[in-house]
């Protein structure tokens, strides 16, 4: 998936050579803000640029020249050029507070963006993948003249690269007739051979379209680059909508910013409407996963569409046809949004090693029996070359001149347009025709005006070697917005070179309109580059309108409720499976906390001596990976047995350590995003990062002794505390469904299986019958306030039964653990209350347990029947685990179905 980063300026074709020398030629002198003053001012030359100019601050960006009475004899320098009409509308309504509110404001918007949980991956980042998205204050305000001219560029556009699409996987017209080169096409990698042939639904083969634009010198605006395979920006854009117009509330009534939501919903009702047979179609939205740099945006659209949010593995094809995986069995997807590269759709016919894609998915494509947004194969018209053979590919296929021009460009594999350009190297941006293809030579795009002469020679000599590779694109300096700064002081305007992308969306068959909005990105400080991933921000696009503002929304105030039953949205098993291991891997975590609080608490205390209570905990501390095996057992080595203890708390490599559950809990919730509320994320994320820095602290000024001990004590104090707080959103903050259910009967297998294996061990090596093994036994239960306030000193078999074993009420006993894990998993399967299933009666059932049975000592005092009841809990809880995991997650049950048509 293309990610929002642009090497240069982007690509673009050879159109209206006149306008264009007059756009490039070098400025007479330089101006700050063009789009502020709507281009009153010459642009900034990247070269002339450097060294940047001063920021301007606040009064002076946009003071007004004093009175001529005011100004001194002297000879001044020309006074500022007015500010553009809606820029100083935007500024008039700033309201009571005007430019001194502004710093405030900064900051709100920075907590919104963080309270949002906002966020743009970075692959690069070693600190960690997630950063916050970058948002300016201001937007970018685009007159209704140009986005008239913008809106129709871009719509035609469109129109020429679909009817591209339809040909070359068709007759081929274009590629005979010479019209567009097959090294381009067959030669590329983004072309599918297997694709060749294909009908797609409504005859339509784009129906997104990204359009890197940016405003030239003269005014008008340039097409730079183009994306067709995953576009990306719908889902960000709305959120910069969203955060900037609650800023701005007044200047965005003001301006008469259009809206956005009828575009979103066209875009939709255009997608179900081509959608194979489906009553009423179910359209997904396929993404690469949390770990993707866009993914926020993917489960934001996915949110704000109403549509299901999947990955690869949650989808099937079943006789030519896609299936989602669900818990209640194979659901059918009429519509594919995808934001995935085309090479990873298909591991069958497409890149082998691929796990993000869907086996099979091709092959439903050709059947026909799925529409795919985009559909696949499209990556070869983001080659920058292509952008050359536009004007004439549009004269043919449409009988239109291009109304949006585009910037010069030369493909080096025809000889005589590499002859031409070797001369203006310097003055160029040279780019690889075949992005990511491993039979071509392939580099990270340069700008001529960066390199030294011997350089410039050696991409000479390269160019010539290997012609088809390269394609070199004249440079356009980039039009400057004001921003708002506030790094150091009270803040201040500086500019920033900004490129804007606009979005064609299809809205029926063979129909496309254009999004009145878009996402502005803005080069870091003194760069020319408009990438994200390497300072850049992004701002938001208001777009003017003359007449009536369109006050369309998506919600749907008239729902009926069996509409409301129909859009449910469906639990995958890969959401439910992560559900599942986030409830495991939080009750994990708590059970190894408070297990080694406990024991650095008693290694400490004065039961020192209990070897059937050091033994005891040693034997709890090997089966949940707080120590490894090698260490000595605490009866032979106390103090070697606490510091290991203390050393592997934060060891995120061994499994079922506090510090490794703690990044389990992060990895499951971070699959499962768009189910969590933001402060529930933040409490996940901050629970691990505290233990894990505290840990690392520890690790390099830990000393011996007390002081050891009691700072691991104040870290798992800490992370418990964290824990409570993330228990308590799963409680009390999630909705009730069958996700929901699957968290939670998670949570209990793990609870039960601990707590069993825990009393099996007091038992088998005597500590429960001392008492401070006994005590012991009874705090991990976290039941000790309970335990004396019931049974004051008494300290014998039949009080502990009663209350870890058989007491109804207390939430850690094993009858209560057991009763709600059979009523979770009766209702997970949609039995009615109180009516269990097959997989429910695998657990012991606490109704045919007595105090009399189960306290019986036997012949040899070993208490059979509890210490069988115990081996048949932890037993059951495993074997519910593995049928939880074959029925509901890898769908081999023989008992699926499929549910729906």
């Amino acid at each position: 998936m293309e990610p929002l980063n642009d090497s240069l300026f982007g690509n673009a074709s050879l159109e209206a050579p006149a306008a264009l020398a007059s756009a490039l030629a070098p400025p007479a002198h330089a101006g700050h803000f063009d789009e502020l003053r709507g281009l009153a001012t010459p642009l900034v030359s990247p070269r002339a640029a450097a060294p940047a100019q001063p920021a301007v601050p606040l009064y002076d960006a946009t003071a007004e020249a004093p009175p001529a009475s005011q100004q001194p004899e002297a000879p001044q320098a020309p006074s500022r050029p007015p500010l553009a009409p809606a820029w100083s509308q935007f500024f008039d309504e700033l309201g009571t507070g005007g430019f001194g509110d502004l710093p405030r404001r900064s900051v709100s918007l920075a907590r919104q963006i963080r309270d949002n949980g906002v966020t743009y991956n970075v692959y690069a980042d070693g600190d960690g993948p997630q950063r916050p998205w970058s948002l300016d204050l201001f937007p970018l305000i685009i007159s209704p003249e140009s986005w008239a001219q913008i809106e129709a560029g871009v719509q035609q556009r469109a129109r020429v690269l679909d009817r591209v699409l339809a040909d070359v996987y068709g007759p081929q017209q274009l590629l005979a007739q010479g019209l567009l080169p097959a090294a381009l096409v067959h030669g590329n990698p983004g072309y599918l051979r297997a694709m060749h042939g294909v009908k797609p639904p409504g005859d339509t083969w784009l129906h997104i379209a990204g359009f890197d634009l940016a405003r030239g010198p003269d005014g008008n605006w340039w097409v730079v680059s183009q994306r067709t395979q995953a576009p990306s920006g719908l889902g960000y854009l709305l959120e910069n909508r969203l955060a900037i117009s609650r800023q701005f509330p007044q200047a965005f009534d003001a301006l008469h910013v259009q809206r956005l939501a009828a575009t979103y919903s066209a875009m939709m009702e255009g997608l179900q409407a081509m959608c194979p047979a489906g009553a009423p179609p179910h359209v997904a939205l396929l993404t690469p996963g949390p770990y993707n740099e866009t993914y926020f945006e993917h489960a934001y659209l996915a949110r704000y569409l109403g549509i299901t949010l999947v990955e690869g593995n949650d989808l099937t094809v079943r006789d030519q046809r896609l299936y989602l995986k669900t818990l209640q069995g194979l659901r059918p997807v009429h519509g594919l949004i995808k934001r995935l590269d085309d090479q990873y759709l298909d591991p069958l016919e497409l890149k082998p090693d691929s796990t993000l894609g869907v086996p099979g998915l091709l092959q439903a494509i050709r059947a026909g029996n799925v529409l795919v947004a985009n559909m696949p194969g499209s990556a070869f018209l983001e080659s920058p070359a292509l952008l050359g053979f536009l004007p004439g590919l549009a004269r043919h296929l449409i009988g239109e001149k291009l109304q949006l021009p585009a910037l010069p460009t030369w493909w080096c594999g025809e000889r005589a347009a590499m002859e031409a350009v070797l001369p203006q190297l310097g003055d160029c941006a040279i780019k690889p025709t075949y992005t990511g293809s491993y039979s071509h030579d392939t580099f990270e795009a340069v700008l001529g005006s960066q390199l030294r002469r011997r350089e410039l020679d050696e991409w000479a000599g390269r160019i010539v070697r290997q012609g088809d590779a390269h394609t070199v694109q004249s440079q356009l300096p980039l039009s400057q917005m004001p921003t708002w700064a506030q790094d150091f002081g009270p803040g201040h305007i500086a500019p920033r070179a900004v490129l804007l992308r606009v979005f064609a969306v299809s809205d029926g068959a063979q129909s496309w309109r254009v999004l009145p909005g878009g996402l502005a990105r803005l080069a870091g400080a003194d760069a020319q580059i408009a990438s994200m991933q390497r300072g850049g921000s992004s701002a938001d696009v208001w777009v003017q309108t003359r007449g009536e503002v369109d006050r369309t929304t998506l919600l749907q105030p008239h729902a009926t409720p069996a509409s409301l039953a129909r859009h449910r949205a469906p639990v995958t098993s890969r959401a439910a499976e992560n559900m599942f291991w986030l409830g495991r891997y939080t009750e994990r975590a708590e059970n190894a906390i408070r297990l080694a609080r406990l024991t650095l608490d008693l290694l400490g205390g004065e039961d020192q001596s209990s070897r059937p209570l050091l033994g005891w905990l040693h034997r709890l501390a090997l089966r949940n990976a707080l120590v490894p095996r090698e260490v000595p057992s605490a009866p032979k080595s106390r103090r070697v047995f606490e510091r290991a203890l203390i050393a592997e708390l934060g060891d995120v490599t061994k499994g079922a350590s506090v510090g490794f559950s703690l990044s389990c809990i992060r990895n499951a919730a971070a699959a499962v995003r768009e189910r969590l509320s933001q402060d529930h994320w933040s409490l996940i994320v901050r629970a691990e990062s505290d233990f894990l820095r505290r840990a690392a602290e520890q690790a390099g000024e830990l000393g011996e002794g007390s002081y050891a001990t009691g700072a691991a004590l104040r870290s798992l104090e800490g992370a418990s505390n964290a824990l409570s707080a993330v228990t308590g959103a799963q409680t009390d903050r999630m909705t009730r469904d069958d996700a929901w259910r699957l968290l939670s009967i998670g949570r209990h297998i793990e609870r039960l299986a601990f707590l069993a294996s825990a009393l099996a061990a007091g038992f088998d090596n005597g500590a429960v019958h001392e008492v401070a093994g006994f005590e012991a036994m009874v705090a991990l239960f976290d039941s000790t306030i309970t335990f004396h306030a019931r049974y004051q000193q008494r300290r014998d078999v039949a009080t502990m039964v009663d209350l870890l074993v058989l007491d109804g009420d207390n939430p850690r006993s094993l009858a209560w653990v057991t009763q709600t894990l059979r009523g979770r998993i009766a209702r997970l399967a949609g039995s009615a209350p109180g009516k269990l299933t097959a997989l429910s009666h695998e657990l012991p059932d606490p109704a045919t347990w007595t105090l009399e049975k189960l306290c019986d000592p036997g012949p040899h005092a070993d208490y059979p029947a509890l210490v069988q009841l115990f081996s048949a809990c932890e037993t059951a809880a495993y074997h519910v685990s593995d049928a939880i995991g074959t029925r509901y997650f890898t769908l081999t049950s023989e008992s699926l179905r499929s549910v729906g048509a």
